[in-house]
């Protein structure tokens, strides 16, 4: 899993996330970064509010949290997620050494981006294309 720093670098440099069933994401900034959530037509869902999107808890009677603006989470997305928003750039996934490397294709070069797994490698790429 990507880490929080790098998904909210993602984030900052322009990545869009349109929350589905099965994403994960923190909240952040209200020191509940290590508790990841998933997006699940049960117990969180995506409400469409007047001023935004809504992520809703369903039956979470134990905590004082029902709901919380999109704009306050950050999107931990999963690798294939991470290839699909690298586009046309991307070129593959390679093994190296402990870790992955993911090369893409800008202005015409080749840029390996490497990490100690798939997703912080495609995630590192992916930043690197966004112009983060």
């Amino acid at each position: 899993m990507i880490t929080v720093e790098l998904a909210s670098r993602l984030q900052a440099a322009g990545l869009v996330w349109t929350p589905a069933s099965g994403d994960r994401f923190v909240i952040a900034n209200r020191d509940m970064d290590g508790d990841v959530f998933v997006v699940s037509e049960l117990t969180i869902e995506v409400h469409e509010a007047p001023t935004g999107p809504l992520i809703r808890f369903n039956g979470t009677t134990e905590w004082a949290l029902d709901s919380v603006e999109q704009e306050a989470t950050v999107w931990l997305p999963r690798e294939g997620q991470l290839r699909e928003a690298l586009g046309g750039c991307f070129r593959r996934l390679e093994p190296v050494g402990d870790g992955f490397a993911v090369v893409i294709e800008r202005a015409g070069a080749e840029e390996r981006h490497v990490d100690v797994d798939a997703e912080r490698a495609y995630a590192r790429a992916l930043l690197a294309a966004l112009g983060g």
